[in-house]
């Protein structure tokens, strides 16, 4: 088994899946890299194949469903049969700075009471903030991170999942490292370390255009289901810990809906009450 297994999680990403599978060890025999496509209907599967069929280390699987969290859920615990000492997780939409895989597995292999180690942004507008926040808090990025394989394999063991429709799953993958998988009563930051010689690079897109306004419209609610997403994760890992988290967090939405409102902030104000109207509708589904 190879000791270090990178995992590529893609959503419509044809345009960037190929810059960021081509930053990636290529050839490698020590790596084995697994792009796990989802709900996409561009082109990203076939630009991925193209790839794996002139590697002999990269493997595609094309899930029809959606969603990052539900993926990660399926490829982990129901696709993969083994958990390799090392695994590092990679946005399809990354490019990741050389140097990176090594610097991620060796920080896991120094020390195996930390969970989790995370790579840093090395562009974006507010890029420095980001990195100085990590150091502070602890932090990681969902775009670049790794987890100790003995860690997954306790998650499995004890039957722990992401929510499948969770929003911003770096966030609660950094707690439960926090917490070894236990109630923020167990909290230590030191469970997750910050990796300053491991970092990706974001895709650069001009403010003017149209297809940009969607895209930031589309984020923008997104951020908001998180936030109202990330009040009812907190008050179960408090109590329950990881144990106590429901495989949707929409059969919640009934319970918990008429206490959220949205935020006074004008720029949040719009988005929060956008996002809870697609959460009422998620719960009248259920």
């Amino acid at each position: 088994m190879q000791p270090i297994c990178i995992t590529v999680l893609a959503h419509q990403e044809e345009r960037r899946i190929a810059t960021c599978l081509e930053s990636l060890p290529l050839g490698r025999k020590d790596v084995i890299i697994h792009v796990v496509v989802n709900g996409s209907t561009d082109g990203t599967a076939a630009r991925a194949q193209a790839i794996a069929d002139r590697t002999d280390n990269l493997v595609v699987h094309n899930f029809k469903e959606g969603g990052k969290s539900r993926s990660w859920n399926r490829f982990l615990f129901d696709t993969l049969t083994a958990f390799h000492p090392a695994h590092i997780f990679v946005d399809g939409d990354a490019e990741i700075v050389p140097g990176s895989i090594d610097a991620l597995a060796a920080a896991l292999k120094a020390d195996a009471s930390v969970n989790a180690v995370a790579g840093m942004p090395y562009n974006g507008r507010r890029y420095a903030e980001y990195r100085a926040a990590m150091v502070r808090d602890h932090g990681l990025f969902g775009d670049l991170y790794g987890l100790q394989g003995a860690f997954l394999g306790e998650m499995k063991r004890r039957g722990l999942r992401l929510p499948d429709d969770l929003v911003g799953d770096d966030g609660l993958i950094g707690a439960m490292a926090k917490t070894n998988l236990e109630p923020e009563t167990d909290w230590q930051d030191a469970r997750v370390q910050v990796c300053e010689q491991a970092g990706f690079l974001s895709e650069t897109v001009s403010l003017w255009s149209p297809h940009t306004w969607a895209m930031q419209r589309k984020r923008m609610v997104n951020y908001s289901v998180r936030h109202f997403q990330n009040r009812m994760v907190s008050e179960i890992m408090r109590a329950q810990g990881p144990a106590g988290l429901p495989r949707q967090l929409a059969s919640l939405y009934l319970q918990k809906l008429p206490s959220l409102t949205p935020r006074a902030h004008p720029v949040w104000w719009w988005f929060d009450r956008a996002a809870l109207r697609r959460m009422a509708a998620q719960a009248r589904t259920l």
